[in-house]
């Protein structure tokens, strides 16, 4: 079964291994989460369960949310709710509490975050397009040149490539390796990058692919 656990981003540190080897991590602080609702086949359709992270204050919840989080057993709402589909009933019940001990040392994860987000950029920015000559008064220097060519194709193709908004999509770093689990601090270490700024809500699950990698 998939496991997943809701959590922030820290940021970038190195540890050493076994063989005294400096690794990169990225540091997830991650859980407690609660389950605060669980979707089934008979009533929903799908299999699914509700987990939620952290707390949002009370002037800031509706009488919606608040209920919602009540029929879970807690007093204060999640600020961060997320469903994860699941392929058989979960074991699982309201109000349980999933940590960072839910995952191991050298287990292989998929780390689901949103990029950090730069703004409105040109294409030599977003997709480093060469642009064109910068002297000899050429009057073209940072743009991508000919998009619709008049009568042939005599319109713009899809995808094409332009300026526009760059950053702030949602990504997903699969195949990465649990390092350390420190279950005290709720922090799991993993191997590599993972999307967004410090502070931003990921999503640690077990990988979809890739269980077989080697440490």
């Amino acid at each position: 079964m998939i496991t997943s656990l809701l959590g922030k981003k820290i940021g970038m540190t190195q540890v050493y291994d076994a063989n005294n080897v400096i690794i990169p991590v990225t540091v997830v602080e991650a859980g407690p989460c609660s389950v605060v609702q669980l979707k089934t086949t008979e009533n929903d359709g799908y299999e699914a369960i509700q987990l939620g992270y952290s707390q949002k204050k009370i002037k800031n919840t509706s009488k919606g949310e608040l209920n919602h989080a009540k029929k879970a057993g807690l007093e204060v709402a999640p600020r961060v709710l997320t469903e994860i589909r699941l392929t058989e009933p979960s074991e699982a019940k309201l109000g349980d509490v999933v940590t960072v001990e839910a995952f191991s040392e050298g287990q292989v994860v998929d780390v689901l975050g949103v990029s950090k987000g730069k703004g409105f950029a040109g294409v030599v920015k977003r997709y480093r397009v060469k642009g064109g000559p910068a002297t000899h008064g050429s009057m073209f220097h940072r743009r991508v040149g000919s998009v619709g060519m008049r009568q042939t194709p005599g319109r713009v193709f899809k995808n094409q490539i332009m300026p526009g908004q760059m950053g702030s999509k949602n990504r997903t770093v699969q195949n990465l390796r649990v390092v350390q689990v420190i279950s005290d601090k709720n922090l799991i270490l993993v191997k590599g990058a993972i999307p967004g700024a410090n502070g931003d809500d990921v999503l640690v699950r077990t990988a979809i692919k890739g269980q077989c990698k080697s440490a």
